[in-house]
């Protein structure tokens, strides 16, 4: 299921505001990461990943392995941030950061 542009907006706007929960260095993708992010998005379902790699290149190539691994959707990237986000319908309504920005701001 692909993001629509609103839709990418919108979570543009809730994440604006998170820090980092996961961060992958010039190591790579090891299965420690994609278990940590993996536990992220169920729990928050929308995080910001750090991607502490100086090249380009190189980025691209983990973030796009990061989101074969996890079914992530890419929301947004700056530059060596990247906003994730994937549905868990089962989400703790206490850590998903979707369902905390919807009771906090009322549904619409």
């Amino acid at each position: 299921m692909s993001l629509s542009q609103a839709q990418k907006k919108a979570l543009r706007g809730i994440g604006h505001h998170l820090d980092p929960v996961v961060m992958v260095s010039e190591n790579g993708v090891s299965e420690g990461v994609l278990a940590e992010l993996d536990r992220a998005l169920s729990d928050h379902e929308l995080i910001k990943v750090k991607l502490a790699i100086t090249e380009r290149e190189a980025r691209a190539e983990v973030l796009d392995k990061l989101l074969a691994e996890s079914g992530a959707e890419l929301v947004q990237t700056i530059g060596k941030v990247a906003l994730l986000y994937r549905h868990n319908a089962r989400a703790n309504p206490k850590l998903s950061n979707i369902k905390r920005f919807e009771n906090h701001h009322g549904r619409h």
